[in-house]
């Protein structure tokens, strides 16, 4: 074999090494792969349950009068922020505003709608009846209202007791009896006063219970207070025909005073913003309020007021709406009375030290005369 040749083949076994050589994989150390981490799926979000809504509709006094309506409104208020509802009011201008506020609550889905005075009696009565999935409270009523002759739906609102209407009635001549014991107590004329907006039974209960109240007065102390504006044997009194007119309360009261009263007890809503207005210019009279404590709700003309007549308004509605909440409404007449604060008589305030002790310690029995049955407002006016 020629040199050559040991050449060629020496090249070739190089070659075929080197082949061998590449056809082997050289293993290249890895890292481990880093765990996957979970994906959290996002949860649904469930949409939050819609409030439970209820509807105040007023009588024509108005939201902001300062006592019936602004009271009861505070009673949905406090529901609000106590129990979570959503409460809504709308305001009846007029007479037959009431059933178009009603029905705008039933198509709104209200849970419970809360009608306010003796007005709206036959409108609740008949919504009532045409809804009976929604339930009602009615502020200063309750029924059944009809009497003999009376047409349902029309004159009356029902014969009978409602199954979604509780009517929250209030003694309020408990608490003007009280009113009237102290205006005779505290007069200087010998002559008290009263009179009222429109003559509706929730009116003339004040009148009544403070007549006797100064009756009672007289028998306990053989005096012979006078009193003006309201004749319970007659059912006759005086009334301005409205729940408005501030001018009509001047006009009363400034008639009343002519005829010596120095204590008056307007039963008007606003008007009596009227009486405290004249009573502060002359500084000739004193203001009793109602409903609500005015010295509070209508500080401008603090100084005359002597007391208030309170209705728990605020309670009862709030007692009312709380029971749809829990789910433990019950139709019916919800009663409040003077042995349950349902009513009572406000603070002196800034006059209290003008009212003497002994008086002071009277009305305090007298309250627990009549809580107990033992003094009543007829048994003293049928003397």
């Amino acid at each position: 074999m020629s040199k050559k040749l040991y050449v060629v083949l020496g090249v070739l076994v190089i070659a075929s090494m080197l082949l061998a050589a590449c056809g082997k994989a050289t293993p290249v150390p890895t890292e481990a792969p880093a765990p996957v981490e979970p994906t959290e799926v996002p949860a649904t979000e469930v949409p939050p349950e819609p409030k439970m809504l209820v509807g105040q509709v007023t009588d024509m006094g108005g939201i902001d009068d300062k006592s019936f309506n602004q009271n009861s409104w505070k009673g949905v208020q406090d529901a609000m922020a106590q129990l979570g509802i959503e409460g809504k009011v709308l305001e009846s201008q007029q007479q037959s505003d009431y059933a178009k506020n009603i029905q705008q609550f039933v198509d709104e889905g209200a849970a419970m709608i809360v009608t306010v005075g003796f007005a709206l009696g036959v409108d609740t009565a008949n919504f009532a009846k045409a809804n009976p999935d929604i339930n009602f409270a009615i502020v200063d009523y309750a029924f059944p209202d009809c009497w003999p002759g009376a047409a349902v739906g029309k004159d009356c609102g029902s014969d009978v007791e409602l199954p979604n209407v509780v009517g929250m009635i209030y003694q309020t001549d408990e608490a003007s009896f009280l009113a009237g014991y102290l205006a005779a107590g505290m007069t200087k004329t010998g002559t008290v006063g009263t009179f009222g907006g429109v003559a509706y039974p929730s009116v003339t209960i004040f009148m009544k219970g403070f007549e006797a109240g100064v009756k009672y007065y007289n028998q306990k102390h053989g005096t012979t207070v006078k009193m003006l504006g309201w004749d319970n044997a007659k059912g006759e009194g005086l009334f301005t025909g409205d729940f408005e007119s501030t001018d009509n309360g001047r006009k009363f009261t400034e008639s009343l005073m002519q005829e010596g009263a120095d204590i008056v007890m307007p039963v008007a809503g606003p008007v009596g913003a009227g009486t405290a207005a004249v009573c502060k210019e002359t500084m000739q009279c004193l203001m009793i309020g109602v409903d609500a404590d005015w010295y509070l709700t209508n500080p401008t003309y603090k100084e005359v007021y002597l007391t208030s007549v309170l209705k728990a308004l605020d309670l009862a509605v709030f007692n009312a709406v709380k029971s749809e909440v829990e789910g433990t409404f019950k139709g019916g007449t919800a009663l409040y009375a003077l042995k349950d604060n349902g009513v009572g008589l406000a603070p002196f305030h800034d006059l209290d030290s003008q009212v003497p002790a002994d008086l002071k310690a009277e009305l305090e029995q007298v309250k627990a005369d009549i809580s107990s049955g033992a003094v009543t407002v007829d048994g003293v006016l049928a003397q």
